[in-house]
């Protein structure tokens, strides 16, 4: 394997969004590791399941190549946490890639990483990227910094490869 990627997870991910990245991230030889704040078996908002084995509590960013933060109602579940913002501001600090989609940027807004960055996402958070001192565009996917932004499932073939580039092989 190339290295671990951690893609978070929580009740009301966005199917495609989740397994998409899941499966494409293997094909490059990385291993996702899917971490939450709690072992559960989580439900996507689109009716699929994935049973979340593995807690932030037990890994340290240090270990990952990669993080991924996949939209839909997760990423407001998850941006309440504490060891959820600690994890993500830890992870950009070290300048490793982040991959996020649609609703993902709110974890990075409240870990307090988007000032100044350049990014995408559903058009519904763009008032809360602004207000967090990004500069919002509507494009496909947008790189900055260690970045990868897209807006929604459809711009997942964009999103990938962006991100799949900024990895250590």
């Amino acid at each position: 394997m190339a290295g671990k990627i951690a893609i978070l997870l929580d009740d009301g991910f966005e199917d495609l969004e989740f397994f998409y990245p899941y499966f494409r991230v293997q094909e490059d030889n990385f291993e996702p590791v899917v971490l939450g704040v709690e072992p559960k078996l989580a439900k996507g908002k689109n009716g699929l399941y994935f049973q979340i084995t593995e807690t932030l509590a037990k890994h340290k960013p240090e270990e990952f190549v990669g993080l991924y933060i996949p939209g839909g109602h997760a990423p407001d579940r998850l941006r309440r946490f504490d060891e959820v913002k600690e994890f993500v501001s830890a992870f950009y600090k070290l300048g490793r890639p982040i991959g996020t989609i649609c609703h993902g940027p709110q974890v990075l807004i409240s870990a307090k990483v988007v000032e100044g960055v350049t990014m995408t996402s559903v058009s519904a958070i763009k008032d809360d990227l602004e207000n967090a001192g990004a500069i919002w565009v509507n494009q496909p996917v947008v790189v900055d910094k260690n970045i990868v932004s897209s807006r929604v499932p459809d711009d997942l073939p964009f999103n990938l490869p962006a991100l799949l580039a900024l990895l250590p092989k």
